[in-house]
């Protein structure tokens, strides 16, 4: 008589051994072997470090991944320098004009939806026979790019370092040229921006150049690329390791120095420049110029203003007297 068995049990029945069982329990007393170094596991700390210092080995790296490579001479903890010195030039004057003055640009960036004036489309043709990439980006990666007070007016442009000229050369090469020297140079002016609009400025009264000395001086970077409206593809910038020196030299080539201070003893509509080579010195709004350098004018002269009005600062001050010179030189002796 079978008995009743438990719902959904079943009785097996032996015939024997089964197939491909006996080796199971042979593996189990057989252990997992020896365990791997920590170095050798790929999920352990050190098996990481391991990976990321073969990475870095490949790579052509020297000392230890995530050691920070400081230059000769720099302080502990300083902040390292980037690689990539380019400039980022915005708003559509600014790219347009450095794109015709045929600035080596290695990418143009153009926002999506953007506004196609002709402006917008001389760019596109410029950059498409010159092999310019052309980027369409997002309108907020363009605000990035373009800095906290920047207005790119959905354009801009990568552009490498500004190529300083050389006093002399730029002397010599306007020279050449059959043209009379008119120079700005700028004594202790730190303002990006003021010595973008000081280059405007000295292009639409048709100066030539402008002259900064090496140390305590704005140098042509974005801003002062923005500011000048595209005009820093057109007039050169000059560095003058000692602006003083420079001045000397330029007196002995027959430039005559003039300085701008609200001290001066000529009034600027006074003085008779109209044939005569000139390089205006303009100081910084806060100190003016200094005292070396204010030796070495051959004139300091003022620009009358309003009582009510404290100074200028360089780039209206600088605006005034190149505007004074250009007329002069426009106005025919009687």
């Amino acid at each position: 008589m079978t008995k009743p068995g438990r719902p959904g049990a079943s009785r097996g029945k032996k015939k024997g051994p089964l197939k491909g069982t006996g080796g199971h329990s042979r593996k189990a007393l057989e252990g997992k072997g020896p365990t791997p170094k920590a170095e050798d596991r790929g999920w352990h700390v050190a098996g990481k470090r391991k990976a990321a210092q073969e990475r870095f080995a490949a790579a052509g790296g020297t000392g230890k991944p995530g050691q920070r490579s400081q230059a000769p001479n720099s302080s502990r903890g300083g902040r390292a320098k980037q690689n990539d010195d380019t400039e980022t030039v915005t708003g559509r004057n600014s790219v347009l004009e450095a794109l015709r003055a045929k600035i080596p640009a290695t990418a143009l960036y153009i926002a999506q939806r953007v506004e196609m004036d002709d402006r917008v489309k001389e760019m596109l043709s410029i950059a498409t026979h010159r092999g310019i990439p052309v980027l369409e980006v997002m309108r907020p990666e363009l605000d990035r790019m373009a800095g906290f007070d920047g207005v790119h007016q959905g354009v801009a442009i990568k552009v490498p370092p500004y190529e300083y000229a050389h006093p002399q050369d730029l002397l010599e090469q306007i020279v050449d040229r059959g043209e009379t020297p008119l120079l700005v140079a700028l004594d202790g002016v730190t303002d990006p921006r003021n010595l973008g609009a000081i280059i405007r400025s000295t292009a639409a009264f048709g100066g030539q150049g402008v002259l900064i000395p090496q140390r305590r001086s704005a140098g042509v970077n974005s801003a002062a690329w923005k500011t000048s409206a595209g005009a820093a593809a057109r007039i050169p910038v000059a560095i003058a390791a000692n602006l003083t020196a420079t001045l000397k030299e330029l007196k002995k080539q027959g430039v005559f120095v003039l300085g701008l201070d609200g001290d001066g003893d000529v009034s600027l509509p006074a003085i008779e420049l109209a044939d005569r080579p000139v390089v205006v010195v303009v100081g910084s709004e806060g100190k003016g110029l200094s005292r070396l350098v204010t030796e070495t004018c051959d004139q300091i002269v003022s620009i009358p203003i309003s009582g009510a009005t404290e100074s200028l600062n360089a780039g209206i001050a600088a605006s005034v007297a190149l505007y004074q010179v250009s007329t002069m030189r426009a106005t025919p002796p009687a």
